[in-house]
């Protein structure tokens, strides 16, 4: 029987926005300390599996994120794998959309003057039908939340029901098939067992010892 193909999705390491909980859409912020270095942790859990074609976002965290990890060489850019547009709500937080819109949900409301439900679906699709055309397995460097649209479109949900698959820094997910390679599956869903407590120490030295400079 043939193996079913699996598609890895690695979402970037750690930004400051992503720590302080700013929506990060297509605003192109490099990794923090500690970002870089759950990276470099990402690229030794990748260690020793083998990927048929390797795609990044080119915005820098992801594009980083994939360096770190040792893909860089192999990896080739793609557009479709940005994050979602978050028009007027780029770099706000959550509660600062509520402060104006008490009711507002994301996964219901969407973003004014950003990327449509319908268009980053698209996306999606498009993306999966790429990596489908590929014979063997695929690894795809992103952003969390149109990594979570990619699962439920793979799954054949609505954009939507991304509300419900929630996505850390630098963790590794899968996507493939079960019954005889005829039902699209999540093989593993937010695996962050490789991303190292040291990296907030290592993170903390490092910001030690810029400020005595």
């Amino acid at each position: 029987m043939k193996k079913p193909q699996v598609i890895y999705l690695a979402r970037h390491g750690e930004t400051a926005w992503s720590l302080s909980g700013q929506h990060t859409g297509l605003t192109d912020l490099p990794l923090t300390t500690r970002g870089e270095c759950n990276a470099r942790r990402l690229g030794e859990r990748l260690q020793g599996l083998e990927f048929a074609a390797v795609f990044t976002s080119p915005l820098q965290r992801a594009k980083r994120t994939c360096e770190l990890a040792g893909f860089t060489s192999r990896a080739k850019p793609d557009r479709d794998l940005v994050e979602w547009n978050y028009g007027a709500y780029e770099g706000l937080r959550t509660v600062d959309i509520h402060a104006k819109r008490p009711d507002w949900e994301l996964f219901r409301d969407g973003f004014p003057g950003g990327e449509s439900f319908e268009e980053i679906g698209a996306r999606a699709d498009r993306v999966v039908e790429r990596a489908r055309s590929v014979d063997g397995d695929v690894l795809l460097f992103s952003s969390g939340h149109f990594l979570r649209v990619l699962a439920a479109r793979w799954l054949g949900l609505k954009p939507q029901d991304a509300r419900y698959l929630l996505l850390s820094t630098a963790s590794l997910s899968t996507l493939t098939y079960e019954h005889n390679l005829s039902e699209p599956a999540i093989g593993l869903w937010n695996d962050t067992h490789h991303v190292s407590a040291h990296c907030l120490e290592e993170s903390s030295v490092l910001q030690e010892t810029e400020a005595k400079r």
